[in-house]
């Protein structure tokens, strides 16, 4: 079983996020906002709800700080985040999505549409980029050498996930979205420890970018999309983005 390792991706977003932890926890309090609306405030029955928390604690935050973000989220006047989605290309035509946490979809969309524009790409319409990439669940386990690959393959597939892969640094376990969740759970309890465990879209073919005015602006678009409040993830097929 094999698949594109998105480790050089997670480790640069680990490293952003140590960085960054206040920016990085506001946005998870958006996601928050919006799961609690759609399935309350109560972790033990929203699925969704207690994985925030676990990322949130991932991140050192502590867990007053959670309540508080719970408890605002849960009150009469809080604010009405709705979740929107863009599509676009970067330079060269590197397939681009964004997702958004917003109040303000007329401020979310001029900011996002002039990113685009100001770096070398164009954002497009519904659909015009997502059918290149499947979401996926991907959990990651680090490989220091003392796990044993086949059993930890075995756990995997056993509580449902559907690809397994190794490198020299971590083990890369895909499932379907709606079993993320529940596949970290069971290999939490079978005594591994998560590095990380978040829904992913996987791009079905990469592009590489040889140009270095094209890397520029994809750097540079990348950069200012993450910098921007409202913007929660963002997903591409640029095949040497780590570089």
């Amino acid at each position: 079983m094999s698949g594109h390792s998105k480790w050089s991706n997670i480790k640069h977003k680990k490293e952003k996020t140590d960085a960054q932890k206040a920016k990085v926890f506001t946005k998870i309090g958006k996601e928050m906002a919006i799961a609690i609306r759609s399935g309350g405030p109560d972790p033990t029955v929203n699925g969704k709800l207690r994985d925030l928390i676990a990322k949130a604690k991932s991140l050192n935050v502590p867990n007053d700080n959670i309540k508080r973000v719970i408890d605002k989220a849960s009150s009469a006047d809080a604010a009405n985040y709705e979740e929107i989605v863009y599509e676009g290309y970067g330079p060269s035509g590197i397939a681009v999505i964004v997702t958004t946490a917003t109040d303000n979809r007329n401020r979310t969309a001029g900011d996002i549409r002039h990113f685009f524009d100001k770096f070398g790409g164009n954002l497009g319409q519904t659909g015009c980029v997502s059918y290149m990439f499947t979401d996926t669940g991907v959990i990651v386990v680090e490989n220091d050498g003392s796990i044993d690959e086949e059993a930890l393959m075995e756990a995997a597939l056993e509580a449902g996930a559907t690809d397994f892969s190794a490198d020299e640094d971590v083990f890369e376990i895909h499932t379907e979205t709606s079993d993320l969740s529940a596949v970290k759970e069971a290999l939490e309890a079978a005594g591994y420890v998560i590095v990380s465990a978040e829904e992913d879209k996987i791009p079905s073919t990469y592009v590489e970018l040889t140009d270095e005015d094209d890397i520029k602006k994809m750097n540079l678009l990348i950069m200012n999309l993450e910098d921007h409040d409202d913007v929660q993830d963002i997903y591409h097929n640029w095949e040497n983005a780590d570089e």
